[in-house]
């Protein structure tokens, strides 16, 4: 979800640029817990990435996750409402291996960035881009890539570079909202054409309702998130256009957290080293975004 145009560091894969494989809708993943629950550790425990720990989150033993669950894959509710999806097992695996528990708080997707700033919660996961904008509030452990797609009803193609005078949904408070889609009319507008009419909604369930009730001619997203979304309608809706602007997904927290992003930075790579993190991202069809590395503020733009 979520900021401008990033020029991507040479350790990225480069086959994130041709991401395009629908992701496995078929895994039925266990959450672990939303508000007041917290998962149980499920790893052998990283000493060295543990000890990179703030004292106060060590003691705790628990990770405050702020997270907006309508974004499947990357993140979602289970039939009991309890956050599962790819990125949710990313961190659960993360904070396992530190030796801490995850607690889940379900936010609106604006008020995720502030609850880190302000304390409330420890970290963001919610396929926050990381831009040098997004740099100045906070630092951003980087995890993966993904780009913005559009999708339609099936049978009736946009073209995202012209879809002037036509009804987008987007997602309040994402990148496509704020500023892609945005640019886009003023494109149109400044051609003479008719300004695209930006339908907003609090969260991407309602965009995607949106898209398949007729009430917009397309949405766009996230590329995870609109393969995902296209794969689920059973064939009433199609992507439309190629993907197009690639960011870094970062998980945000406070710029004077002491070593804490150090610390999931290790944990992070040392998945990524022994196979863990590659094992998730296949498990849900999202592999084509990864990275061979885990970085820190990896946003050049």
């Amino acid at each position: 979800m979520r900021s401008p145009k990033l020029l991507l560091p040479a350790a990225l894969v480069v086959g994130t640029l041709a991401l395009s494989g629908c992701v496995n809708n078929e895994v039925a993943a266990p959450g672990s817990g939303s508000g007041g629950d917290s998962s149980a550790p499920a790893a052998e425990v990283n000493e060295e990435a543990a000890a990179l720990l703030p004292d106060d989150i060590a003691e705790a033993g628990v990770l405050q996750i702020g997270t907006d669950a309508t974004y499947a894959p990357n993140e979602f509710k289970d039939a009991d409402g309890n956050p599962i999806g790819w990125e949710i097992e990313l961190a659960d695996e993360m904070a396992a291996r530190l030796g801490l528990t995850t607690n889940y708080n379900i936010a609106k997707f604006d008020n995720i960035i502030p609850s880190v700033t302000g304390g409330k919660y420890d970290v963001g996961l919610s396929s926050f881009f990381d831009t040098l904008e997004r740099q100045q509030q906070v630092d951003m452990v980087d995890y993966y890539t993904a780009g913005i797609q559009w999708a339609v009803p099936a049978g009736k193609p946009v073209d995202p570079d012209d879809a002037c005078g036509l009804k987008v949904a987007v997602q309040n408070g994402t990148t496509q909202a704020l500023d892609d889609v945005p640019a886009k009319s003023q494109a149109c507008v400044d051609a003479g054409k008719p300004a695209i009419e930006i339908l907003g909604y609090d969260t991407q369930d309602e965009a995607t309702a949106a898209l398949t009730l007729g009430r917009a001619d397309a949405m766009t997203a996230d590329s995870p998130v609109i393969q995902y979304a296209v794969k689920q309608s059973e064939g009433k809706l199609e992507l439309s256009g190629e993907i197009y602007s690639i960011f870094l997904y970062g998980m945000p927290i406070q710029k004077d957290r002491g070593t804490l992003a150090e610390a999931m930075q290790a944990s992070l790579q040392s998945m990524l080293d022994d196979g863990t993190y590659t094992e998730i991202l296949e498990k849900w069809g999202v592999e084509a975004g990864a990275i061979d590395a885990i970085d820190i503020n990896g946003a050049t733009e």
